[in-house]
């Protein structure tokens, strides 16, 4: 792992269990903190993976909204290429200068929903990524734990490739985070996001402003 002076927190867990809420509250708390927030093309905007590159949301089209017949090594492929190019063109230089990035998914994704659930093997899918990553790794990983009918049902309009695969994929997707979370603790924290948005927003500020003061971002 690679350290640089910026700080990267990453929000994960499975379709609809509210980490897109969750990282733009910890945007705005941390804009409100006075730190340099996001990209320095986007300040204080959260960061979508797969995507924040041009190619990038390309990849995330395809990936999303593409033919349903994608082998598991191809959809795991897609999203490494994808990863490599926002780290290259977004991520490192960003945290090189100095910002706090706030990205909404990031390589445990691909751990947990090609690694774990689609059965290609975590480790596999690890070294698949990590010449793309540069060594960058999250300092900081929230998943969002909830109940994977419960996170269904929060889904609105139409669903992606992805939220077609059901119920059963999305509980294999959970058990993934999970193992990640007890592989990983100094990294990743396991967050109860059935409660309200406000009591989940307020224990990951909490947990990032005592990052930040150990970092002295």
């Amino acid at each position: 792992m690679t350290t640089l002076p910026g700080l990267l927190v990453s929000f994960e867990g499975v379709d609809g269990c509210g980490k897109s809420t969750q990282a733009e509250l910890l945007c705005e708390a941390l804009v409100g903190r006075g730190l340099p927030v996001g990209a320095a093309g986007a300040p204080a905007a959260v960061i979508r993976e797969p995507g924040g590159t041009e190619a990038g949301e390309r990849i995330r089209a395809l990936l999303l909204h593409g033919p349903d017949g994608l082998a598991p090594w191809t959809e795991a492929l897609l999203y490494a290429a994808a990863r490599a190019q926002l780290v290259a063109e977004v991520v490192r230089p960003a945290l090189a200068a100095g910002r706090v990035l706030v990205l909404d998914r990031f390589l445990d994704s691909s751990l947990a929903y090609q690694g774990h659930a689609r059965g290609l093997g975590v480790d596999v899918v690890y070294a698949l990524n990590e010449p793309g990553l540069q060594g960058v790794l999250p300092d900081v990983t929230f998943v969002l734990d909830v109940d994977p009918a419960t996170g269904l049902a929060r889904v609105g309009g139409a669903p992606d490739r992805i939220e077609r695969e059901g119920l059963e994929f999305q509980r294999r997707v959970r058990d993934g985070f999970r193992e990640l979370a007890a592989r990983f603790p100094g990294r990743l924290r396991l967050v109860d996001g059935e409660r309200p948005p406000g009591v989940v927003a307020a224990e990951i500020e909490a947990e990032c402003g005592r990052l930040l003061e150990a970092r002295r971002v």
